[in-house]
């Protein structure tokens, strides 16, 4: 457990001892598909690293509607913040989206370590700071750039270096709650992206025939840096 630990950002740089400390307090999960790990206002004692399959954060509206928060892939922590508060709750619920694989972590017993190592703590607040860098990326989504736009972004963000074609990894309808846009907005977008020759889609197969057009919608012309397109040269542009 504790080199699968250590493919965790959060917990990479942790010292062996540590880690050490860490699984000797931590479970391992496995959800089928669908299944959910916490409910929205439950008690939130653990935080969790995702080794296999996919998960999504989502909270409910008063009248059941889903919202998809976050997207969690492998090697992602998620819930770890909520340490830091006082008798915290769960703000979301999290289900996996196919058969998953994750390590629940005391997050009690680790704020308690954190205590103990003020390197430890600034090495944290380092991780957490670059997920809220990524956060207000998403806000300026949200408030600076059309429905259009968000989803040409997405695209852009996960073509493969030095490649044309790119596998959707969920269901549209999650993709579309992730990206705050309504499932027959989404499917009006691609079609309209289709029609323009900027990209094709077969499936969960979306082959960009056009990738500056492509950039010059998603609005990223003044961001990106020379050389081939990857998600290292989006910054806090994260899907």
């Amino acid at each position: 457990m504790i080199d699968e630990l250590r493919r965790g950002p959060l917990l990479s740089r942790l010292e062996t001892a540590q880690l050490d400390r860490v699984s000797r307090h931590a479970a391992r999960v496995t959800l089928d598909a669908e299944q959910l790990l916490f409910s929205q206002g439950d008690p939130a004692t653990r935080f969790y690293l995702l080794l296999k399959g996919q998960m999504q954060l989502f909270r409910l509206s008063p009248e059941g509607a889903e919202k998809v928060i976050e997207i969690v892939n492998p090697g992602q922590t998620f819930a770890e913040a909520l340490m830091f508060l006082n008798a915290p709750r769960y703000p979301v619920c999290a289900s996996a989206l196919c058969p998953s694989e994750l390590i629940a972590i005391d997050a009690l017993d680790f704020a308690s370590m954190l205590r103990e190592s003020v390197d430890t703590c600034f090495q944290l607040l380092g991780v957490l700071s670059q997920r809220l860098r990524g956060l207000i990326g998403e806000i300026d989504d949200l408030t600076l750039h059309t429905a259009t736009s968000r989803v040409a972004r997405y695209l852009v963000a996960k073509m493969p270096p030095g490649q044309q074609i790119l596998e959707l990894d969920v269901r549209k309808g999650v993709l579309a709650s992730r990206l705050s846009v309504q499932p027959e907005t989404f499917s009006r977008v691609v079609k309209a992206l289709g029609a323009q020759g900027v990209i094709r889609m077969q499936g969960s197969q979306v082959t960009v025939l056009d990738p500056k057009a492509l950039i010059g919608i998603a609005e990223m012309e003044d961001i990106l840096e020379p050389g081939p397109l990857s998600i290292g040269s989006l910054g806090s542009l994260r899907p």
